[in-house]
């Protein structure tokens, strides 16, 4: 078995992990804490990534070149995935998953603002496609917009922002001083939004999951968001592994592979499906993004990866 053939099973396997992550959390988002759920994965994805440094001999560092990106970006990261979260509780598998992949959409703008790479008239063209295809999943009629619908492409904006600047401080920042930057910003975002939500008034409604308290007295509730962590960090220790040994060119299109479980999950556990036009907004935005993907990579500009450092 070749290197490429590998990678792409560790992508399908990686992208099977985070669709069963994705599934667990909109089943327990009503009833456990969200703020919890991050805080908790942040903690097990960093003991991982310790551990797998000591396993292998190298410096453990968490400091940064860029102390203010690095902090922003793991600031941001989390808003953003609290966001998308959030909105599994109120929309469907699918259209939440597919909504965020716009995110390359979002690189190939902010390479161009921040990385200062040219956009030609075909990714423009891309863009246009791709956006068109979430105003048919979204369907605004401007009377009565889905608030929830928006979570999602905040989420791919915040994560394009984040791994341009990735890119950008690449020459001084490893790639796990990088992911260590995130798990951070996840766990003191976690717990400083639960302590100032339980010391105040503080009453989210549209954000009402925050609402919910932590479990800590309860082994088997602990045990099922650690085993949330746990899929959170394994599937992105796979897509490491994948991009590590596999070709870009092959790994990032079949990370679309994520919106076919996203569909089929949908239907059989949520009894959710996409209705015809969502399911052409669909296909708009995996077309108009493998064609980025291709694009970038080949001009090795930035590799557009939906789910690289997801946690």
């Amino acid at each position: 078995m070749n290197n490429n053939i590998k990678g792409l099973l560790l992508i399908i396997f990686g992208m099977l992990l985070f669709i069963v992550h994705d599934t667990l959390i909109k089943l327990t988002v009503n009833d456990l804490s969200l703020l919890q759920i991050l805080a908790f994965r942040a903690t097990v994805g960093s003991l991982i990534l310790i551990f797998y440094l000591l396993y292998t001999k190298q410096n453990i560092v968490f400091s940064s070149a860029y102390p203010y990106v690095a902090v922003f970006r793991g600031l941001s990261f989390f808003i953003g995935f609290l966001l998308f979260f959030i909105s599994l509780s109120k929309i469907g598998l699918a259209e939440a998953t597919s909504l965020f992949f716009v995110s390359p959409f979002f690189i190939t703008i902010f390479s161009y603002f921040i990385l200062k790479n040219e956009i030609g008239i075909n990714r423009i063209f891309s863009i246009i496609v791709g956006f068109s295809g979430t105003l048919l999943i979204i369907k605004p009629d401007f009377t009565n917009i889905n608030i929830y619908m928006t979570f999602p492409i905040i989420t791919a904006c915040s994560y394009a922002l984040s791994m341009t600047l990735a890119k950008k401080t690449a020459d001084k920042d490893s790639l796990f001083q990088q992911t260590f930057h995130i798990y951070v910003g996840s766990f003191i975002g976690g717990t400083l939004i639960s302590a100032l939500i339980y010391n105040s008034d503080i009453n989210f409604n549209i954000l009402d999951n925050l609402n919910n308290h932590w479990i800590l007295n309860d082994i088997q509730t602990v045990f099922f968001i650690l085993f949330i962590g746990v899929l959170g960090s394994v599937g992105i220790i796979s897509l490491i592994g994948a991009y590590r040994i596999g070709s870009p060119l092959i790994n990032a299109p079949a990370e679309y592979v994520h919106l076919i479980f996203a569909v089929i999950l949908g239907f059989f556990i949520f009894d959710e499906l996409p209705d015809f036009y969502s399911f052409i907004g669909m296909f708009m935005i995996i077309v108009s993004g493998i064609y980025i993907v291709f694009r970038e990579n080949r001009k090795n500009i930035l590799v557009v990866t939906k789910t690289t450092l997801r946690s």
